[in-house]
Formats: structure tokens, sequence, C-alpha cells
């Protein structure tokens, strides 16, 4: 009898593949977007922003942000929400843009669509007001947006004489740090240089087909790579040798190395269009003529240092981080349940961090965590935070201690030291001691005690389970015959 309730089972299990679950997994979770609009109200050293949402889907490409009138586009920032709840993940990512105002007055923001992998989202737009700024001293301000863009030269060759012109341009690998702990982020970006005298002598060519080519020989495979969502080159001005550039960002990401291997990075090639000028200019005609230079980048090494010796070393989390706490409510009771959040925030590899060890106690039940990680990549820097939530049900009354119960080790790679984040709250339990479970005396799991508790603790052979599917196979199997069978008869 115990064999064929389990081989009934197990029949329903497949039907229940075939009939339901095969239709559920067909169908692909739709990835969604949305606009949102930055605050109506901003003083004249304030940014207005424009962002867009994506979940349900990794980013492929998206259409650029629109042209706002009395704004200037100042550089974009990525945000990477993600979700554990019950062993499900979700993932939201947003990309804001800011926009400066030239001026103080009265906006309005017109109408847009954007194309976000193939979605079209639609803004109705709004209205900003731009007023004075404030008394305080304004915050430093972002780099200042280049001017020009290399992709709005062309021209056509004419029968002249032309002669070639000395450029100072250069493409260069710029890493942050020389020298990494492993686990420690080292930020890289790709840049190409080049003076504003020479934005009419040179221009970018079929980016699309190099830059793969490019990224490919500078991808490590030692590291945790977290690359940054930029999809538009645009110049920004820097200063370098004490001189003036714009400086077209090709590739930006930050590099988690995995163990102790340098991080070697070969001289790469970028084939540029450049321009030879006619040597006497005739009115009307554009003056140049195509051409192609190639430009070379240095190679890099950057050394990875071992971690200094620690029981836990392979398993520490390297950043700079510092803890945060939340609780949901201030009185507490032994058996009714309470959330509470241990939160990482700051700088470092949070898709490498795992929850706290939560060792057994008997003064508390620990049910979780729930996960949702926020990652930021702005201004050539990552960093965010990871929460886990847990639900806890205490069991005696009395100070809980809970900095013996969540703490997590870190090594600070700045301070080149261990520190353990450990949990400050001590909430005041009030109430009965109880020696049961809190699960158990829930009123709502009463069928589920009655099952357990009446269970038959029989012991069977392990390949009886074997056995039940080979069965339902069979029986499965003659089943498909007679319904084809049916099927036949019936088209005839």
């Amino acid at each position: 009898m115990p064999k064929m309730i389990v081989l009934l089972r197990y029949i329903c299990f497949l039907l229940w593949l075939l009939v339901v679950a095969a239709p559920l997994r067909a169908q692909a979770p739709a990835a969604e977007a949305d606009l949102v609009l930055g605050r109506a109200a901003l003083s004249i050293n304030e940014y207005y922003t424009i962002s867009f949402r994506l979940r349900g889907a990794p980013l492929e490409k998206y259409s650029a942000f629109p042209d706002l009138e009395g704004f200037k586009k100042s550089g974009k920032s990525s945000t990477t929400t993600t979700r554990i709840t019950g062993g499900k993940t979700s993932t939201e990512l947003t990309i804001t843009q800011r926009y400066a105002a030239y001026a103080e007055g009265d906006y309005v923001i017109k109408p847009f669509v954007m194309t976000i992998n193939g979605l079209s989202v639609r803004s109705a737009g709004g209205a900003v007001k731009i007023g004075p700024q404030p008394a305080t001293p304004p915050a430093a301000p972002g780099p200042l947006q280049g001017i020009g863009l290399l992709d709005q030269l062309f021209g056509k060759p004419k029968p002249q004489e032309y002669v070639e012109l000395q450029d100072q341009a250069f493409l260069a690998l710029v890493p942050d740090k020389t020298s990494v702990f492993v686990g420690e982020g080292v930020h890289i970006g790709l840049y190409f240089y080049l003076t504003p005298a020479d934005q009419g002598l040179l221009n970018f060519y079929d980016l699309t087909r190099q830059l793969p080519e490019i990224l490919k020989q500078l991808r490590q495979p030692t590291v945790w790579e977290e690359p940054f969502n930029e999809q538009e080159i645009l110049p920004e001005t820097v200063v370098a040798g004490g001189k003036p550039y714009l400086r077209y960002r090709l590739y930006e990401a930050e590099l988690y190395p995995l163990n102790a291997q340098p991080l070697t990075f070969p001289a790469v090639t970028l084939q540029m269009i450049k321009y030879r000028v006619a040597k006497k200019p005739a009115d009307g005609l554009d003056n140049r003529l195509q051409g192609y230079k190639t430009y070379l980048s240095q190679p890099r090494t950057i050394s990875v240092k071992p971690l200094p010796p620690h029981p836990l070393r392979d398993q520490v989390p390297v950043g700079d981080y510092r803890l945060r706490e939340s609780i949901d409510r201030t009185t507490f009771r032994t058996g009714a349940a309470f959330r509470y959040g241990f939160v990482v925030a700051g700088e470092g590899n949070l898709a490498a961090l795992a929850a706290p060890v939560v060792p057994a106690s008997p003064r508390l039940e620990v049910y979780g965590p729930e996960v949702e990680q926020n990652l930021t990549r702005q201004g050539g820097r990552v960093g965010g935070s990871k929460q886990f939530s847990y639900r806890l049900v205490a069991r005696q009354p009395g100070v809980l201690p809970l900095d013996t119960l969540f703490a997590l080790v870190v090594f600070n790679p700045t301070t080149a030291r261990y520190d353990t984040l450990r949990a400050e709250l001590h909430p005041r339990v009030e109430g009965a001691a109880q020696l049961v479970s809190a699960f158990d005396s829930l009123p709502g799991d009463t069928f589920y005690r009655e099952v357990l508790n009446s269970a038959d603790n029989t012991l069977h052979p392990l390949d009886e389970y074997k056995d039940v599917r080979r069965y339902a196979n069979l029986i499965l199997a003659g089943l498909l015959v007679v319904a084809a069978f049916g099927w036949w008869r019936g088209r005839r």
C-alpha cells in the first residue's frame, strides 16, 4: 500500500509537469521599463535628472537621453538593485542622465520617447523651476562637458595638394592603482585623448568592430568585473601634463582580483580617421583628405598582494564597509516575530559579500535572510549596500544580545587591517519564557503539526523511489501509446 501511494503521487507530479509547469516555463518573464523625471524645483547649482528603470531583463541597448532646451548633459550614473526573496531573485537597473541648467528660470520638459531593449517608453514631460544658488558653499562641480563631437567631422576629398599636420592625441589605459590586495577593487578606463585643436583632424572609425576586439584583449580571467553601463562616447574636459585635453571614455570597469595573480594588460591599438588639410585652402571646399592613423596604448601591470594571515582569510569580504542596522518595532515580547536588518554599506565587491553566519541560540529563532543589493556606478567608483533581513522570534525574556549573533569579519584595504562589523542593537524582550518553538505554537499550522505527529516512521529501502519511477514511466508510456492510438483512430 505505501508503494502504491507513492506511485500515485509520482504520476500526479508528472502529469502536473506536463499540463501546468511546462506552459509556465515557456512563458518567459517580460521586460518592463519606465521613465522617471527629477524634482520640479532645483537651485542653479543642482542637477536635473531623467532616469529609466529596467526590470525583468538585462540591458542590451537604449536610445540617447533627450536634449533639453536650457540644459546641457553632464554625465550619467547607473544603479543595480538585486532582491532575493524566498529563493527568487529580481533585478532592477536604473540609469540616470544629469542635466546642468545654463541659467535660472522656468523650463518646460517636452514629451519624449526612449527605446529601451526594443521597448518604446513615453514620458509626458513636465516643468522645472531653477532658483538661485543657496548661500551655503556649493559642492565641487563635476567635470565640464567637452564641446564638439568627432563624429561631426566629415568631408569630401578634393583634388588639391594636402599636408599632414602633427597631432598630440594618444590612447591610454588608466588604472587608479598600481597595486591592490586580493578582492580589492581597481578602476580601469580606456581613454582616447586629443587637444581641442586636434578635433578637426581626427574622427572615430568603425568602433563597433574595433571595440569588442580591444576589450577581448583587456579581459582578465582572474577577476570579478563590474562594468559601467555606458554606451554613449562623449568628451569630457581634463588636464593632463598641465595641458587641456578632450577625453573620450571607450571602456570603464571596476575589477576585483580573485587571487594573487598579477593583472597584465597588453598594448592595444585603435585605428582613427585622420584628415590631411589642403596646402592652399579654397573657398567653398572642405579642404581635407581622409586618411587613417593607428594609436597604440602602453602595456600595464597591476600587482596583487595576498591578504594578511587570518583564520578566515579565504572567506573574508574586502572593502571599505560600514554597518547600518534596522528594526521594525520598539517593543518586543517572547513568541512574537520581528524583523531585523543587517545592512553592509560602502565600496567593495558586494556581489561576493555573504550573509553573516548566525550561531544557534536557545534564546532566539532565526529565519532568513532575505537579501537586497543596491549597486551604484558613478564617477569612477562602485559602491552601494547589501541588506540581510531576518525574522527573529525571542524565546526568553531579557536583553537580546544581537552583538553575539550578528557579526561579519571584513578586511579594509585602505588600513590593511581586519575589522568586525558587529550588531549594536540590544532590544529588551518582555514576557514569559517559551521552551517550544514559536513555529509549533502558531495557530495556523495545526494541519502540519498533526501530520508530523502521526507520520509513519517505518524505514524504507533506499532504491524504493527508483522502482516507483520505473513503474511510473512505464504507465506514462502506456498512456502516451493509448493517446496516440486514439488520435490516429479519430483522424480516420
